[in-house]
C-alpha cells in the first residue's frame, strides 16, 4: 500500500454566510485551471436558481482544481443546519477540511456542528480565518473560539495543531500573518497549507473496489450519474461491477462511462485508482449510500448514517375552490411521484403514506429543509397544500423527547430584555452572553425546536431588524409540558367567494392587519388578515358601496388604504395554526381554514372542546 502523492481530498465546511462558495471561486480563478478570456460567474459553484436568489448553498458540489503537480480535489458544503445530511455525507469522501470561520462572528452554532462532523471522521484540519479585512476584525480572539471548540469536542493533540491561514476571500488574498496589512495578493497561503498538511491517499490497487455513492447528479443523456470517491481497488470503463443496495442485496451493472473533474467541468477518463474522486455513469437506478464493488467480491461499505429529521408536515391535494386553475401538476399521483422522487437524492428527506390516497407526511431538518423543496415544486409548476410544521417527538425508554436547537442571537444592547423576555415565554434556557463592547450582544440559549417556529419575525419586529439569529439541531432532550410558541393573534377570515373591493377592505381595517389588495381574488375560509384579538372572525371584504346620487362632503378620492401585509413561502408556513393549511400553487401563496364553512368550524371547535373536557 503507497501513498498517492499528487492527489489532495478536502471539504470546505462553515457556518452559513461565512464565505466558503466565494472562498472556492477565489481557488477556482487563481489556480490556472481557466484559460484568461474565460469568465467564470461568481458564486459558480451555486447552481440552481434558488441558490443564486438567496445567495446560499443548498447542495454540496465538488470541484478540482490544479496546483503546481498536484490535483486538489474540493467539496464545497452548505452551512445551513437544514442540510446538514449533505455535509455528513461529504465527510466520507475527503482526508481533511477547511473550516472557515468569519473574522468577526467567530464561531457560530453551524461552525460546531459541521466541526463536530469533521473530527468524528477523523479529518485533518486547516482553519482559515476569512473576511480579515472587516473593520471590528478581532482574529486572536476567533482563533481562541475556535481552539475552545477543538478541545470542548474533544480533539485529538494532531487536531489541535491546526495550521491557521489568514483570508479575505472577497479580495482574493491571504497570508500566515494575522495583521490584514500583510496580505499577500492572491490565495498562495491556502494552496501550499493544504498540500502540506492534508494526508494525500492511499492506494491498494490490488484489493478488490469499493466505492461509496455520495453524491447523485441527472443528465438527459447519461441518466443517473453517482459521484463518489474510490476507496480501494481500481475502476474501469466498461467494468462489469456488483451494486450492493443499503439493504445489503446486491445486482450486477457495467460503468458505461467513467469522468474525473477538472475546474467545473467533468473530463472522460479510462481508469481511476483509491483516493480518486470519479463520477460513474450507466447504473440505471442506483442510489445515495449504496456502494459500487468488485463483482468477484463484493463487500459493501458501511452505510452512511445521517441525523434524523426533526419536523414534519403533510402534504394534501389541493382542494381550495381555487384547485387546478394554476398548477400544471394538481393530482395526488403526481405529486407521490415527485415526493419519492426527490428521496433518491436527499438523504434526511422521509415521506410516509398516510390512510388518506390524498395526504403524505413529509419529515426534514427544518423549515428552510421543507420549504425549498416546496418552493421547487411550485416552480415545476405543482399545486398542493400543506399544514403547520409540527416538530418529531421520540419516545425513548418510555418517556416522550422532543428536538433541542442550540439558538445564538446577536442583538443590540437596547433590545436584549425584550429579545430575553418573548424566549422566556418559549421556554428557552439561557447558557451564555458576551458583551464584547460593541453596542452589540450575543445570547445562547438552549430551546425546544418547538419555541423556534414563527419565531424569526418576532425577533426582527423586536430588534428593529438588527437581530440575527442562527440555530442548530443540539440534542433530544425530555418533553417539556405546556404551550411553547404558537401565535397568539387570531385572524380574518372571508366570508363569501368574489373579489375584495377598496370599500370592503377600508370596512374592516380597523379590525386588524390585511394580508389582501383589492382586486385579489378570495374565497369563504380563505384568511385575508390578522385580527387584533386573539379570536377568528369572519369579514366581508367583497362588498361594493350602494350607489346613490347624494355626493358626501368627505371626498372619496381622498381614502388611503394601509399597505397589506405580505408573506414569503417560509413566513407563511411559521404562521400557519393547527386549523389551517397554506395552499400553494406556481403564482399564489394563500392562507385558509382547513373547514372552509363558518358553521361547520364552529361545529367542530365545540365537539373537540366537548372531547377534551
Amino acid at each position: 500500500m503507497h501513498q498517492r502523492s499528487n492527489i489532495r481530498n478536502i471539504a470546505i465546511i462553515a457556518h452559513v454566510d461565512h464565505g466558503k462558495t466565494t472562498l472556492v471561486d477565489k481557488l477556482l480563478q487563481q489556480s490556472g485551471t481557466f484559460r484568461d478570456n474565460e469568465v467564470l460567474q461568481e458564486r459558480a459553484m451555486d447552481s440552481n436558481d434558488l441558490e443564486r436568489e438567496r445567495g446560499i448553498t443548498i447542495l454540496a458540489k465538488n470541484t478540482a482544481i490544479t496546483y503546481k503537480d498536484y490535483l486538489i480535489n474540493i467539496v464545497d458544503t452548505p452551512g445551513h443546519a437544514d442540510f446538514g445530511g449533505e455535509v455528513e455525507r461529504i465527510m466520507k469522501m475527503v482526508d481533511g477540511v477547511l473550516l472557515v470561520v468569519d473574522a468577526f462572528e467567530g464561531c457560530m452554532p453551524q461552525t460546531k456542528f459541521v466541526l463536530r462532523k469533521a473530527l468524528e471522521h477523523n479529518l485533518t484540519p486547516i482553519v482559515v480565518v476569512n473576511k480579515i479585512d472587516r473593520p471590528n476584525a478581532r482574529p486572536a480572539e476567533v482563533i481562541d473560539e475556535v481552539l475552545e471548540l477543538f478541545i470542548e469536542l474533544n480533539a485529538n493533540d494532531d487536531q489541535l495543531d491546526f495550521p491557521v491561514v489568514y483570508a479575505s476571500a472577497l479580495n482574493g488574498t491571504s497570508s500566515l500573518d494575522s495583521d490584514p496589512a500583510n496580505q499577500d495578493d492572491n490565495m498562495q497561503a491556502i494552496y501550499d497549507t493544504v498540500v502540506d498538511h492534508i494526508p494525500s491517499p492511499q492506494e491498494n490497487p490490488d484489493e478488490p473496489l469499493q466505492f461509496l455513492v455520495t453524491l447523485l447528479d441527472y443528465n438527459e443523456y447519461l441518466g443517473r450519474i453517482a459521484i463518489g470517491r474510490v476507496n480501494r481497488g481500481r475502476i474501469r470503463q466498461g467494468q462489469t461491477v456488483a451494486v450492493i443496495n443499503r439493504d445489503g442485496q446486491t445486482k450486477q451493472a457495467r460503468i458505461e462511462k467513467l469522468f474525473g473533474f477538472q475546474g467545473l467541468k467533468r473530463v472522460e477518463m479510462e481508469e481511476a485508482g483509491a483516493g480518486d474522486i470519479v463520477a460513474i455513469a450507466g447504473i440505471k437506478d442506483i442510489n445515495i449510500g449504496e456502494t459500487i464493488a468488485d463483482a468477484a467480491k463484493p463487500e459493501a461499505l458501511p452505510v452512511l448514517h445521517i441525523d434524523e429529521p426533526t419536523l414534519q408536515m403533510t402534504f394534501l391535494v389541493n382542494n381550495s375552490p381555487f384547485a387546478g386553475r394554476e398548477g400544471k401538476w394538481v393530482t395526488s399521483r403526481k405529486i407521490r411521484e415527485r415526493l419519492f422522487k426527490e428521496l433518491e437524492t436527499d438523504v434526511s428527506l422521509r415521506v410516509e403514506e398516510t390512510d388518506s390516497p390524498d395526504a403524505f407526511i413529509v419529515s426534514g431538518r427544518g423549515e428552510l429543509h421543507l420549504g425549498i423543496l416546496i418552493e421547487n415544486m411550485r416552480r415545476e409548476g405543482f399545486e398542493l397544500q400543506v399544514s403547520k410544521p409540527e416538530v418529531i417527538i421520540k419516545e425513548v425508554d418510555g418517556k416522550k423527547m422532543e428536538p433541542i436547537e442550540r439558538l445564538v442571537i446577536d442583538v443590540p444592547e437596547e433590545s436584549m430584555g425584550a429579545v430575553m423576555e418573548s424566549l422566556g415565554t418559549r421556554k428557552a434556557e439561557m447558557v451564555n452572553m458576551i458583551n464584547n463592547g460593541t453596542g452589540q450582544v450575543r445570547l445562547e440559549f438552549m430551546i425546544p425546536a418547538r419555541g423556534l417556529i414563527g419565531y424569526r419575525t418576532q425577533v426582527l419586529t423586536l430588534t428593529r431588524g438588527y437581530g440575527i439569529m442562527n440555530h442548530a439541531f443540539d440534542h433530544y432532550g425530555p418533553l417539556i409540558g405546556g404551550q411553547v410558541g404558537g401565535r397568539h393573534q387570531g385572524v380574518l377570515v372571508s366570508m363569501e367567494n368574489g373579489s375584495s373591493t377598496l370599500y370592503g377592505i377600508l370596512s374592516v381595517e380597523d379590525r386588524g392587519v390585511l394580508f389582501v389588495n383589492p382586486g385579489t381574488e378570495v374565497y369563504e375560509g380563505m384568511i385575508v388578515g390578522e385580527h387584533t384579538r386573539d379570536n377568528d372572525i369572519v369579514v366581508n371584504i367583497c362588498k361594493e358601496k350602494a350607489l346613490t346620487n347624494i355626493r358626501t362632503a368627505s371626498k372619496d378620492d381622498t381614502v388611503k388604504m394601509k399597505v397589506p401585509r405580505t408573506y414569503s413561502l417560509e413566513q407563511a408556513l411559521e404562521y400557519l395554526n393547527d386549523d389551517e393549511y397554506c395552499e400553494i400553487t406556481p403564482k399564489n401563496i394563500r392562507l385558509r381554514k382547513k373547514i372552509l364553512n363558518k358553521s361547520e368550524r364552529e361545529r367542530a371547535e365545540k365537539q373537540r372542546k366537548v372531547s377534551q373536557s
